[in-house]
């Protein structure tokens, strides 16, 4: 049985330009998908898949990610004065007991695999998660327990994959596949943002993904690549051989709420997706239907 995978990586430092002036002074992880903000979804979906650690790689002015995970005392007096119980279980759901969330500051805007580095010293030498919040995964099983389960299986790093349009590899980690059961891959390259002409296949990787703590070496060297930013993918790339990697089709839809339709598109299938207010959702879209 591979080691248990406790802990997961949240690479939270970005400026969230796409979403500006939404987001000069509120962090983009902020942002709310329905009523809930994107840091909580990603939180969630770990902690459904067994995550006890969880590691946010922060930036500067970004202490409202941490915040929401405390206890707000003045917020809850007023709840409890007026007694709006359910109120007041919903600004607490989220709260984390010490030690359980950690913040490590990211200094300089580096890249992803930059990010991930500096969670190194806590993350230690065990296997780790990464989640990405600005993807969300809309999903009966949660992506990362998926992503989980076939680490259990393989013993290996696993990320979770899709198929993109060719013209789209360019966004992406892409994976040069060995072979292929239609839900995992067997990967025998990465390619980080190919040119579509250029690209090994259109599996594209996305925001979760679990790694073996060897791949923290190879961030070690601080390799600059594609963008001029030290990419994840390049040094995941120098783990096959190495150890096994797989790439998993997840169950769900992605949403890409980096993006504004995106963000959108999650709202409304989040929504949607509620019994509490599915039917007043439905009804209210209709006449921009």
């Amino acid at each position: 049985m591979p080691q248990k995978v406790r802990t997961a990586v949240f690479p939270v430092a970005g400026l969230g330009t796409r979403f500006l002036p939404a987001t000069k002074i509120m962090p983009k992880e902020m942002l709310t998908v329905v009523d809930k903000p994107l840091i909580q979804y990603a939180i969630e979906e770990a902690r459904a898949a067994g995550i006890e650690r969880f590691i946010l790689v922060n930036g500067r002015n970004k202490h409202a990610l941490e915040d929401h995970f405390d206890f707000n005392f003045e917020l809850n007096a007023i709840l409890s004065e007026r007694n709006k119980t359910e109120a007041l279980a919903q600004a607490n759901e989220m709260v984390m007991p010490p030690g359980f969330i950690s913040s490590v500051r990211q200094q300089e805007p580096l890249g992803l695999g930059h990010a991930v580095w500096c969670a190194k010293s806590l993350v230690g030498d065990e296997p780790f998660a990464v989640v990405l919040p600005d993807d969300l995964v809309l999903s009966e099983k949660p992506c990362l327990q998926q992503l989980i389960e076939v680490y259990e299986e393989t013993a290996g790093n696993v990320v979770a994959v899709m198929d993109v349009p060719r013209e789209h590899t360019a966004r992406y980690g892409i994976l040069d596949v060995e072979n292929d059961d239609g839900r995992i891959a067997a990967v025998k390259g990465l390619v980080e943002k190919p040119a579509p002409e250029e690209a090994p296949s259109t599996l594209s990787i996305i925001g979760r993904y679990v790694l073996l703590p060897r791949v923290m070496d190879f961030l070690d060297d601080k390799v600059v690549g594609a963008g001029g930013e030290i990419q994840l993918t390049d040094a995941m790339a120098r783990l096959i051989g190495e150890t096994p990697f797989h790439g998993m089709r997840f169950e769900g839809t992605r949403f890409d709420c980096g993006d504004k339709v995106g963000y959108l598109q999650a709202n409304v299938a989040f929504a949607l997706a509620r019994n509490d207010m599915q039917d007043a959702a439905r009804a209210a879209l209709a006449p921009y239907l």
